[in-house]
């Protein structure tokens, strides 16, 4: 997926990196909507959901999601996550969170997308994001419609 922004950046899309709590999840439960729509963008786009799995149960709830799951250490998260993103090429990943630990990933993708759910949101990783939305699903409404996030980020 290719978005021009006037002024601002060419994004070129091949993946985007998902937290999972406070993300797309709250409290260890997949958001209503969400399978739906990661599984029609899927078409187009690699999901990866990135996760220490907190609450234990995260196979069950991404089960007929199509997206490759990535648990990781409860320990140095920020930089796990940092790593895989940087491995998939950073260049052409988006990355969707809210916590401390997504903070690195946000700043080094091509495009970071913080929220503010129910959860809440790490100040620091707000500023390390290009774009602040209060749900998922309206992060996942700019891959819907393009021209949103051109409004957005245009110069």
């Amino acid at each position: 997926m290719t978005i021009d922004i006037p002024g601002y950046i060419r994004l070129e899309i091949k993946h985007v990196v998902c937290d999972y709590n406070g993300t797309i999840a709250v409290d260890g439960k997949l958001i209503d909507g969400v399978r739906e729509i990661i599984n029609e963008l899927s078409k187009d786009i690699t999901f990866h959901v990135i996760t220490a799995d907190t609450y234990g149960f995260v196979e069950r709830e991404l089960e007929n999601v199509n997206c490759k799951l990535i648990k990781i250490s409860k320990q140095n998260q920020a930089h796990s996550k940092l790593e895989y993103v940087s491995g998939i090429g950073k260049d052409y990943t988006v990355c969707i969170g809210n916590g401390n630990n997504d903070k690195l990933m946000l700043k080094e993708a091509c495009l970071g997308i913080a929220l503010v759910q129910e959860e809440g949101a790490c100040v620091e990783t707000l500023l390390s994001s290009n774009v602040v939305c209060k749900s998922i699903i309206d992060a996942f409404g700019y891959f819907k419609e393009p021209k949103r996030l051109m409004a957005t980020l245009r110069r």
